[in-house]
C-alpha cells in the first residue's frame, strides 16, 4: 500500500475519522490541518537549517536605515496618557535594563531584519527576564510561567529566545558580571530552551499539553546548583508572593470613606476614577456604565467563572501606572465585593494595543487587542487566571479601547535581579529557557523546532554571541535617550 501523502493525512477540525470510515462531507479547506509524520516533520527542520544556517542568528549589526529609537518611543507616546508619558521614560532612564524592558518596538523593529527559520509559535513577543515569575494556578499551586502578554502574535520562535538572551545579557552587566559569567549565563538558558525542546519533540499531544512548572520542584531541580543561602532566600521570595493576593491588596489600596469602601489616592501612580471625570460628569453616571461594561465582560469568561463574578459587586475604581513598557497605557484596578465588605475581589483592566510585532509579522487575527492578549496568553500559559478576559471599552473620552482583565494580584511575584549573583541568574536562566520553550512547544511545530536546534551548542553560542552584540546597541540607545531628555527634546519624571 503506498504511504500516505501529508494532504491524505489531513483531518477537519469536526474530528471526521482518518481511517476511510463514513464521514460527512468535506469541510472548507481552510477549516482543514495538514498532519504530517514525525519523520515529515523532521525534515521539515534540517530543511529550514540548511536554508538559515544556525550560526547565522548570532549575527548583528544596525542597519543603515535603522529608526531613531526615540522616534519609536515617541510613536508609543502619541496613543498614551500624555501625562503619563514622561514618567514612561523616567523608568526606562533607571538603568539599561530598565530601558531594554521598556524598548519591546526599538527590539522587534531590529529583529526583523534578522534570520529567521521560518518555523513560528505562538510568540510572547516580549519575553525578557523580568516578564517571567510565580503566579496561583486555579488549584492553588504556586507555578513559574511567563506573565506578561501584551505582545503576543504568532511569530518566529526565535525573537523570543533572542530577547531572552539579550535581557539576561543587559541584566549581568547591571550587576557587573564579567564578560566570561554573563557568556555562561546566556548559554545556559539557550541550552535549556534547546534541550526541552528536544524532549518535549518526543512527547505525546496531550503530555506536552499537561506540561508545567511548578516552583517547589524548581527549588528540588536547583538545590545542588546554588548555596543554600541563595536557595533559602528564592524561597522566602515564593512565601511573599502568597502574600500578594487580594486581601492584602484590599488592605493596601482602599480605606473607607464616608461608609463606603474607596480605593485610595496616589496621584499620579493611584487615581480613582472620580478625579479624572470630564467637568459635569457625573460619578454616578459613569458608575452605571462600568457596571455594565463588567457585566459584558463576564461573557468572555468559562460559565463557572460568569457565576463567580456575579457574586460580587462593582465598588470602585482608579487609574493606575504599572511596569515600565506599559506605563502611558490605561491600566484601571476595579474593586469588587462579595458577601460582605470583607470579602474584595480586585480586578485589573488593562490596555491592549497592536503589538509591536505586527508591523513585522502581519496584523492579529483578531479585531480586539484584548481578546489577542487572552488567547495568546491561554495558549501560551500552563494555567491562566480565572477572569481572564476582555473588553471594548468607551471611555470617558468618547473613544473606545481595548482592554483584557485578570485579578490585580493572585500570589503574584518575580525575581529579584538586582541582588541575583552570576550562579543564581544562571538557574534563573534555566527557569526562564525550560519555560518559554514549553510555551512555544504547545504552539508550535515543536519536532521541527528541535530538528532545527539539533544536539550540538551552535545556536546556543548563536544566541549568546547575538546577546553580546545587541546589549553594545542597547547601550546606545539607552545613550540617546538620555541625550534627548538632556537637549529638551522629551521631558522625564523620575522617581515614580
Amino acid at each position: 500500500m503506498a504511504a500516505k501523502t501529508a494532504k491524505d493525512r489531513a483531518i477537519s477540525t469536526d474530528g471526521r475519522r482518518r481511517d476511510g470510515g463514513a464521514a460527512a462531507a468535506p469541510a472548507p479547506a481552510a477549516r482543514r490541518v495538514a498532519h504530517l509524520t514525525p519523520d515529515e516533520r523532521m525534515a521539515r527542520g534540517k530543511a529550514a537549517r540548511n536554508e538559515v544556517p544556525r550560526s547565522s542568528h548570532g549575527r548583528w549589526a544596525p542597519a543603515q536605515d535603522r529608526p531613531d529609537p526615540v522616534a519609536l518611543l515617541e510613536e508609543q507616546g502619541n496613543s498614551r496618557v500624555p501625562e503619563l508619558v514622561p514618567i514612561r521614560y523616567g523608568r526606562m532612564l533607571v538603568s539599561p535594563f530598565t530601558f531594554f524592558r521598556g524598548a519591546a518596538l526599538i527590539m522587534a523593529t531590529d529583529l526583523a531584519a534578522t534570520a529567521r527559520s521560518g518555523l513560528n509559535v505562538q510568540s510572547c513577543g516580549d519575553a525578557h527576564l523580568s516578564n517571567f515569575g510565580v503566579f496561583a494556578s486555579p488549584e492553588r499551586r504556586l507555578m513559574f510561567d511567563i506573565n506578561d502578554f501584551d505582545e503576543t502574535l504568532p511569530g518566529p520562535w526565535e525573537w523570543d529566545l533572542k530577547r531572552l538572551g539579550a535581557s539576561l545579557e543587559v541584566a549581568g552587566r547591571d550587576r557587573g558580571y564579567s564578560a566570561a559569567e554573563r557568556r555562561k549565563v546566556v548559554l545556559t538558558g539557550a541550552a535549556e530552551y534547546r534541550t526541552r525542546m528536544q524532549q518535549a519533540a518526543g512527547m505525546r499531544n496531550l503530555d506536552v499539553w499537561y506540561t508545567h512548572i511548578e516552583v517547589e520542584r524548581l527549588f528540588e531541580l536547583s538545590k545542588t546548583s546554588v548555596s543554600g543561602k541563595q536557595l533559602a532566600k528564592a524561597k522566602s521570595t515564593a512565601a511573599k508572593a502568597r502574600t500578594r493576593d487580594t486581601m492584602q491588596a484590599f488592605s493596601k489600596l482602599t480605606r473607607e470613606v464616608d461608609g463606603e469602601r474607596r480605593i485610595i489616592a496616589d496621584p499620579p501612580l493611584i487615581v480613582p476614577v472620580e478625579d479624572l471625570l470630564p467637568e459635569g460628569q457625573q460619578r454616578g453616571e459613569v458608575e452605571a456604565q462600568l457596571r455594565g461594561l463588567i457585566r459584558s465582560y463576564r461573557r468572555t469568561l468559562e460559565t463557572d467563572r460568569r457565576h463567580l463574578l456575579e457574586e460580587y459587586e462593582f465598588v470602585h475604581m482608579a487609574r493606575k501606572v504599572v511596569g515600565v513598557g506599559s506605563v502611558g497605557t490605561r491600566a484601571w484596578i476595579l474593586l469588587l465585593l462579595g458577601r460582605d465588605g470583607q470579602d474584595p475581589l480586585f480586578l485589573q483592566a488593562k490596555e491592549a494595543q497592536e503589538s509591536v510585532l505586527e508591523r513585522f509579522v502581519g496584523r492579529s487575527r483578531y479585531q480586539n487587542c484584548g481578546q489577542r492578549v487572552v488567547a495568546g496568553q491561554r495558549l501560551m500559559q500552563a494555567a491562566s487566571d480565572i477572569f481572564l478576559g476582555w473588553q471594548r471599552v468607551p471611555g470617558y473620552d468618547g473613544q473606545s479601547r481595548d482592554f483584557y482583565i485578570r485579578q490585580l494580584r493572585d500570589w503574584k511575584g518575580s525575581a529579584d535581579v538586582d541582588t541575583m549573583t552570576a550562579t543564581a541568574m544562571a538557574v534563573y536562566a534555566r527557569w526562564c529557557g525550560a519555560t518559554l520553550a514549553r510555551a512555544h512547544a504547545r504552539s508550535g511545530d515543536r519536532i521541527a523546532i528541535a530538528s532545527y536546534l539539533g544536539t550540538s551548542d551552535v545556536f546556543d553560542k548563536a544566541i549568546a554571541d547575538f546577546s553580546a552584540a545587541y546589549a553594545d546597541q542597547n547601550e546606545r540607545d539607552f545613550q540617546t535617550l538620555l541625550d534627548a531628555v538632556q537637549s529638551g527634546r522629551i521631558t522625564a519624571q523620575t522617581g515614580l
